[in-house]
């Protein structure tokens, strides 16, 4: 689990919330006007923009990679390689069926040397697994980042629809106040979303893809 996503978030929300306790009370900054139109609406820009398949693969596991999927040091991996290697070497292939190893990416490649196949048969299921994981955590990425690229220009349009309202009951000086805060929440709520919402950075997938290729490589090679 990465600790420092869960951190990040609970941190920006106990100082939002700090900010908006000192000044008033919560229940001041919950509008289900202003929730409607920037959730729903960021979600029905984001079915427009992807297949409804690919939003089901790719919001997940953002979701997952972003909080619970463990990735290995490289360091971590060549130790754990090298402590194979060794059991393989005393062994035999037959002997790194006991062994539990955590990752299942690298378990599957471990797998099948046990099995006895070929190198070519494991490199090539081996890196099809990884294109595939990494096509889908693109989509996740892109999917979620298409929803915050959504929240502002939604914000706004809630800002005008509260605006509309406002000078539209201007005769009414009770209702300017509530068509106003509805108007300010969807500005605010549109600039909040696209901070939760923010997704691994295209440097972060590099790197898981370079361990998956060294896994595989180096499960290929031990056989």
């Amino acid at each position: 689990m990465d600790i420092a996503t869960t951190l990040g978030i609970l941190v920006g929300m106990i100082v939002m919330a700090a900010l908006i306790l000192m000044g008033g009370d919560l229940r001041m900054f919950v509008d289900y006007h202003a929730a409607i139109v920037i959730f729903g609406g960021s979600f029905a820009a984001t079915l427009i923009r992807f297949p409804l398949s690919s939003i089901f693969h790719g919001l997940p596991l953002g979701a997952k990679y972003a909080f619970t999927l463990r990735r290995m040091t490289q360091r971590e991996l060549v130790d754990e390689i090298a402590g194979l290697a060794e059991i393989a070497r005393k062994q035999g292939p037959v002997g790194l069926e006991k062994v539990e190893i955590e990752d299942p990416f690298l378990a599957k490649g471990i797998r099948f040397i046990a099995d006895g196949y070929d190198n070519t048969f494991i490199r090539d299921n081996l890196e099809r697994d990884r294109d595939n994981f990494l096509t889908h955590l693109d989509e996740g990425q892109k999917i979620y980042r298409a929803i915050g690229d959504c929240a502002p220009a939604f914000g706004m349009i809630g800002t005008l629809i509260g605006m509309v309202q406002m000078f539209a009951n201007m005769t009414d000086p009770s209702k300017l106040g509530p068509f106003m805060a509805v108007a300010l929440l969807a500005t605010f709520y549109g600039a909040a979303v696209p901070i939760s919402c923010a997704c691994r950075s295209p440097t972060s997938c590099t790197s898981s893809w370079s361990m998956r290729r060294s896994t595989a490589r180096s499960s290929s090679t031990g056989s």
